[in-house]
């Protein structure tokens, strides 16, 4: 098992609202040996992972372990562990997160049992307004409409700002200011990708027939026009 060095706690003379907790909860665990020290910290990352309903950042485990404690050596010793495990950690959407091997998605989908952070069902317009959103964010309802040759609806982005997909950005800098829509963090989190360069090839999905990279190529020249 790897293991990490630690200095020992120094004493902190703040007075802020978190200069109690520091006190009252030891992260450096100095007085444990090196292995055990290790051993507490991997089993309190796994915790606070476990526990969330989100992926977690950096910034929130690096509050549960020492300050000598590499976090990415602990997630390659935890990593390790679970696997002979039917889940597996993962990075995404900017954290770590449990997540069931994809091996037995045709078992959990055989039980009906309900899941969690599974992506919302979506209808095929939804889910290609969806990835055109975020191939060309930040982008109006109308430049949206152009790409596909039909409305898009405002039910349809009602329904994928429902989902927690979309959320508003800035205002459109073309007459009338329309809104604009960017994906999420949870966009991320529930398809599985660590940050927006994981989408597909466009080329990908025109091959599959759902996006038209001619019509794509169009608008974005357009979007970048008005901007000019």
């Amino acid at each position: 098992m790897t293991m990490t060095g630690s200095r020992p706690a120094k004493p902190r003379s703040g007075t802020g609202p978190d200069a109690g907790d520091e006190r009252l909860y030891d992260r450096e665990l100095a007085d444990l040996p090196p292995e055990l020290r290790w051993r507490e910290w991997i089993l309190r990352v796994e915790a606070v992972i476990f526990a969330s309903a989100e992926p977690v950042s950096r910034e929130t485990l690096a509050r549960v372990v020492g300050r000598g404690c590499s976090l990415d050596l602990l997630i390659d010793d935890l990593q390790e562990e679970l696997r002979g495990r039917p889940y597996e950690l993962v990075a995404v959407a900017g954290g770590w997160q449990h997540r069931t091997r994809t091996r037995f998605a045709d078992t959990i989908r055989a039980s009906a049992a309900p899941t969690r952070g599974a992506a919302p069902a979506l209808s095929e317009f939804e889910a290609t307004v969806l990835m055109a959103v975020g191939y060309f964010q930040p982008i109006t309802r109308g430049e949206l409409s152009k790409i596909f040759s039909r409305e898009v609806s405002r039910d349809t982005i009602a329904a994928l700002r429902g989902a927690g997909l979309l959320a508003s950005g800035p205002r459109s800098p073309t007459p009338g200011a329309p809104y604009t829509y960017v994906t999420t963090k949870h966009f991320l989190s529930a398809f599985g990708l660590q940050s927006l360069r994981d989408l597909p090839d466009i080329e990908a999905l025109e091959d599959a027939g759902l996006l038209s990279r001619q019509a794509m190529r169009a608008e974005a020249l357009s979007i970048e026009t008005e901007s000019d």
